[in-house]
């Protein structure tokens, strides 16, 4: 499991109560205790040895707030494939969003082969998009899987960063998961066919739960590990139990049970049978079933089907050629769609001329996500890409060239090359041309027969 920053004492009391599982009343306890996070820590040493004055420090730093400025929007669940170039400082951003009642899952695994530091950091965006996203988990040690289950619904975001000079081939995995176990056995969400906030006794009450109807005599199963706080016969549930849920600060009520199977002060832990399934209480008349509800503390009943039902989605298929990771491809056609993420419903940030040379950083489903020649990030359906390694034709300098490392004549040069040296050319962008020079060197010029 990821590390949570904290000394041992307040991990200590941390875990005491959510494991690594976190409601918003823990993440505000980490807010107001925590030291540095291992990625702060690690920008302070930066400083403390001059490198945040370098250009190299510098773009560190840049790297990781453009990150959190301009994540990439997903959908759950997710999986994307990446190549982090050690020679340039990067970093990469998921912005996620997480309902109430669901329970996030993350991996997140380095393949190279050397010991490289990767600072994962997880945050709950701001509610105000002009204030600063909240710091939740952080650690520097991967591989690593953590789960987080918010205390209310939100927007999160995940952000991955190597240190200077370090990099290698990584994989993020993203699911989400109802909080709860299913209470009854053999039995689904399909089951349920009475609704939270029901009008019960004609408008007089509302219905503070769910009905799940089942055979009579199907087990009851405790939904999370907790304590039995009650085992109690009453006029409205007829045979109850109630089970203390201390990691989400929850009582559990089972209702209408035909008989008990636990005792007062009992621990239980998920699965575990509670009692089965009946219709004792003002449930004598309807067919057997379980009134399942939740109470939380400072909040009274909330609903419990997002609880029990798992978020639909399936995850997509790795179709992108994962082989060409770290290298340079080209585009297939003009007018191919630049999204802002790895889905045909991402926003469409630009279209771009066919033989656009491109690197590829990372691959989801059928995309590849990529960085342009000018330093832009996105998506483009690797299906409309080919490897930028065979030559589309040729250039003869007509005069003495200047080969550059970017298109822009302010970017730094490469080398010179005297008039008559034939160039291959690899691909096109903005009146530049991606070549290859007689050292083996790619490089940009200027399209001679634009100028």
């Amino acid at each position: 499991m990821l590390k949570l920053n904290r000394s041992p004492l307040e991990l200590a009391a941390v875990l005491s109560l959510i494991g690594l599982s976190g409601c918003e009343e823990i993440e505000q306890v980490q807010d107001r205790f925590r030291d540095m996070t291992p990625h702060e820590a690690y920008q302070a040493s930066l400083s403390d040895a001059g490198l945040t004055t370098t250009a190299l420090g510098r773009d560190w730093l840049l790297a990781a707030h453009q990150a959190v400025q301009t994540p990439v929007e997903i959908s759950l669940p997710f999986q994307e494939k990446g190549f982090i170039t050690p020679e340039q400082p990067s970093a990469v951003a998921y912005r996620l969003t997480i309902g109430r009642g669901q329970r996030l899952t993350a991996e997140v695994s380095l393949t190279n082969g050397e010991e490289t530091r990767v600072f994962v950091d997880f945050f709950r965006m701001a509610e105000n998009e002009d204030d600063p996203p909240r710091p939740i988990l952080s650690t520097d040690s991967v591989p690593g899987t953590f789960e987080h289950e918010p205390w209310r619904g939100g927007d999160f975001l995940l952000r991955l960063q190597p240190e200077l000079l370090r990099g290698g081939n990584y994989t993020v995995t993203l699911q989400l998961e109802a909080q709860l176990a299913f209470p009854v056995e053999g039995y689904g969400v399909r089951s349920i066919q009475s609704v939270f906030g029901a009008d019960r006794d004609a408008g007089r009450r509302s219905h503070d739960g769910v009905d799940i109807f089942a055979r009579r005599g199907t087990p009851v199963l405790a939904t999370s590990a907790g304590r039995v706080n009650r085992v109690q016969v009453t006029n409205l549930g007829g045979k109850v139990v109630w089970l203390r849920d201390p990691i989400r600060n929850s009582n559990i009520y089972f209702a209408h049970l035909d008989s008990q199977a636990v005792s007062r002060g009992q621990e239980v832990e998920i699965g575990d049978t509670l009692g089965f399934v009946g219709n004792t209480g003002n449930a004598r008349t309807t067919p057997p079933h379980l009134h399942f509800g939740i109470y939380r503390r400072g909040e009274g009943p909330v609903n419990p089907d997002p609880f029990l039902r798992s978020p639909r989605g399936t995850m997509e298929e790795q179709t992108a050629d994962l082989g060409q990771l770290g290298e340079w491809v080209r585009l297939l056609n003009d007018g191919i769609r630049l999204r802002a993420a790895p889905s045909r419903r991402g926003e469409v940030l630009r279209e771009l001329g066919q033989y656009t040379p491109l690197r590829v950083l990372a691959g989801s489903g059928e995309y590849f996500r990529v960085k342009l020649p000018d330093g832009t990030y996105g998506y483009v359906a690797s299906r409309l890409t080919e490897p930028a390694n065979l030559p589309l034709g040729s250039e003869v300098a007509a005069r003495n060239q200047t080969i550059l490392s970017s298109p822009s004549y302010a970017a730094s040069v490469i080398t010179q090359l005297d008039a008559g040296t034939e160039l291959p050319i690899l691909g096109r962008y903005e009146g530049y041309l991606y070549v290859l020079t007689p050292n083996g060197h790619t490089g940009w010029m200027g399209d001679q027969q634009q100028q």
